[in-house]
């Protein structure tokens, strides 16, 4: 598979020419996986030497669980993950990760041969450091968010978060169109399943945030970093700036 003419972002910085050679240079292999436990690990085509797997379409949940307890990570077109790390896990600490697809995903394997060849554009690996700084600058807003005192607080910033990468503007609000239960956004705001209940009960009493039949979500009324703007307005600005592969997946 042509990695740019599915993942075209990736040559975003490379200029006509450029683009036209690393676009038939750049092959990657694609693995798909079912919705459920995924071990990553296990694929056929792991090598410890192969760069990692750039996420095309679909989401992912990395949880990283610490006895009883579980922190969630949520990964979508673009992220680029590599569940065959060098080092192992933390032998001081009981930790153990776990991946589940939430929806039907598309990974392509970036080998050694792909690296190769994107060693040859800089413009490339500038991408794919970006796109590694934007995952870990998600994850240090999520830590904030789960540091937030009321579970309500955390939820409807957890909302607007994931609306700014994967929501889509539909008549009534701004719609998440990730299937979450209770039990997993509880994992990603750091709070108990009956403490989610509750404060989506009062959410929804309050008409900022509710789930909708089809176990997606739909929020209501004006982002908290931005109170005057309506939150479909605010979407429909942000996508005229912020590239496709960020507009909405599947869960």
């Amino acid at each position: 598979m042509r990695l740019l003419e599915h993942d075209p972002e990736l040559g975003q910085l490379l200029d006509a020419q450029r683009r036209e050679q690393a676009t038939h240079e750049l092959i990657a292999h694609v693995t798909a996986v079912e919705v459920g436990e995924w071990d990553g690990a296990r694929l056929a085509d792991v090598d410890p030497r192969n760069l990692g797997l750039i996420v095309l379409e679909g989401v992912l949940a990395r949880e990283v669980v610490l006895e009883e307890f579980v922190s969630t990570e949520l990964l979508g077109a673009g992220d680029i993950i590599r569940p065959w790390p060098l080092d192992p896990e933390p032998s001081l600490l009981p930790v153990q990760t776990r991946w589940n697809a939430l929806s039907p995903a598309r990974l392509a394997l970036l080998d050694q041969r792909a690296a190769a060849v994107i060693a040859r554009y800089p413009e490339i690996n500038a991408v794919i450091v970006d796109r590694l700084i934007a995952r870990s600058r998600r994850l240090a807003i999520e830590q904030a968010i789960s540091q937030m005192k009321r579970v309500d607080d955390r939820m409807l910033a957890l909302f607007w978060h994931l609306a700014e990468r994967f929501g889509r503007v539909v008549p009534d609000g701004v719609q998440v169109p990730l299937v979450l239960s209770h039990r997993l956004v509880g994992e990603l705001v750091g709070a108990t399943r009956p403490s989610v209940s509750t404060a989506l009960a009062e959410l929804t009493a309050r008409g900022e945030l509710t789930r909708r039949d089809d176990g997606t979500w739909l929020l209501l009324g004006h982002p908290p970093a931005v109170p005057d703007v309506p939150g479909p307005e605010l979407i429909r600005q942000r996508r005229r700036l912020t590239p496709a592969r960020a507009q909405g997946a599947s869960g």
